[in-house]
């Protein structure tokens, strides 16, 4: 049987053991007898158990990976390989399977494979390690957020259109609302389809602009052999437009959430100027609501005066609370990794919710390095919460840039992380979803 055998760091392998899956060439998905899953986080590749994984949360979808085949845990030989096809069908290919886990879950393990020569840039998604066991896929996640907030069972199309025609009716001349209407009918958006149906949180993209050249840009992938996964917004909304939309959704949704800084779009404190006056509206009307920025915190005066204008939140996109890391991965153009710390500083000064929009990869995430540099960040400013997201980016290419920008030991994982941030800070909240603050 061609196989490629490398010695690899592991744990002893458990008991209840999930079965691999792997792809063929077709794109049909398919378990190996006698082959357990794997898991990665860095160097650690550990084989994947019920007590590791869960049941695959609704929602989730698979990915068949091209040019990567998958390392996998042979049973019988009581070791870790790495397969370029399948054993019970000689020359047949096969490549590794990934989940790409619904909103509110962790990825705790990420699906393991190695690169064939010459493999390109893999697509903006995350990859969460998967596996078969009883009669159902299992996935390697904890949750952290138990909302319903994108839960598409939620969102029925028909209501979706209904929403559509009602608000054509009500704004007919708003951009905003035709770009929204795009985003939830196209693109398949559930914050643009919370919106139409009167639910949660309602986007407000309004910047076509960016100061940062992030490797995982949902938006804007320039020079880069990967796509963007979502058309950036390509005009800046009045602040009426704004008003409007953000007012119609408060009526409804007096608890609600209306958020600027969304992924069709750059960051929204280049567009403070129309932002500014938009939140001024907003707030002469009503006080309901929590008006939310999501943003990379570049600019410190500017989260001032939006605070001081009525802004409530702030969510802050961070990968690493280390000055060398975080350079690796957001690539700022015309601020440093001080000034999102002054941001921080200035909207707690304000009595701001502030939140961190923690990108999370096992493997970095939960080193020693990592973890220590986050809790000397939450030691010096006590922020609200952490909304624990998955990074999507190519793994192995994001280690390779960590690993360039600085040292990386030997991770503690990502369950481990999270209990360890807990204990240390007890009054610090967890979550995914940017909340709805109670006034």
């Amino acid at each position: 049987m061609p196989q490629h055998r490398r010695k690899h760091k592991t744990s002893r392998a458990p008991a209840k053991l999930l079965t691999a899956v792997v792809a063929n060439a077709a794109g049909e998905i398919f378990d190996l007898e006698g082959y357990a899953a794997v898991g990665m986080a860095g160097p650690v590749l550990t084989p994947l158990n019920t007590r590791l994984a869960r049941p695959i949360p609704h929602g989730s979808e698979f990915m068949f990976l091209p040019d990567r085949f998958p390392v996998v845990f042979d049973i019988d030989a009581g070791e870790l390989v790495a397969l370029m096809e399948n054993p019970y069908a000689p020359g047949e290919p096969i490549f590794a399977v990934a989940a790409f886990n619904s909103p509110g879950y962790l990825i705790t393990q990420l699906c393991c494979f190695e690169e064939t020569e010459g493999a390109g840039l893999l697509p903006l998604f995350s990859y969460g390690a998967v596996g078969w066991h009883g009669e159902g896929f299992r996935t390697a996640v904890i949750q952290v957020d138990r909302e319903r907030r994108q839960d598409l069972r939620l969102m029925p199309r028909s209501r979706v259109q209904a929403g559509v025609r009602q608000l054509q009716r009500q704004m007919p001349q708003n951009r905003l609302r035709r770009h929204l209407e795009k985003c939830a009918l196209q693109y398949g958006c559930p914050a643009a389809k919370n919106f139409f149906i009167g639910r949660c949180e309602a986007p407000l993209p309004a910047s076509p602009a960016c100061n940062a050249r992030c490797l995982g840009c949902l938006s804007l992938q320039k020079d880069s052999p990967i796509s963007c996964s979502q058309e950036r917004i390509d005009f800046t909304p009045t602040p009426e437009e704004i008003a409007e939309v953000a007012l119609a959704h408060i009526e409804r949704v007096p608890d609600g959430v209306v958020s600027f800084g969304q992924g069709c779009e750059g960051d929204p404190l280049l567009a403070a100027d129309t932002i500014e006056p938009a939140i001024r509206l907003i707030r002469r009307q009503t006080d309901c609501g929590t008006v939310n920025l999501n943003t990379n915190a570049s600019l410190p005066e500017t989260v001032a005066r939006l605070f001081d204008a009525g802004l409530d939140s702030m969510r802050v996109s961070i990968n690493s609370l280390r000055p060398d890391c975080y350079r690796a991965y957001f690539k700022p153009r015309g601020y440093t990794f001080a000034d999102v710390m002054l941001s921080i500083t200035n909207a707690l000064a304000r009595d701001g919710h502030v939140a961190l929009n923690y990108l999370n990869l096992p493997g970095f995430t939960d080193t020693p390095e990592e973890f220590a540099a986050l809790a000397g960040f939450l030691e010096e400013r006590p922020i609200d919460l952490i909304q624990w997201r998955n990074l999507n980016y190519d793994p192995l290419r994001y280690y390779e840039a960590m690993r360039a920008a600085a040292k990386q030991g030997t991770p503690m994982g990502v369950a481990n992380l999270l209990k360890q941030v807990k204990k240390r800070f007890p009054n610090l909240k967890h979550g995914y979803f940017n909340p709805a603050l109670t006034k």
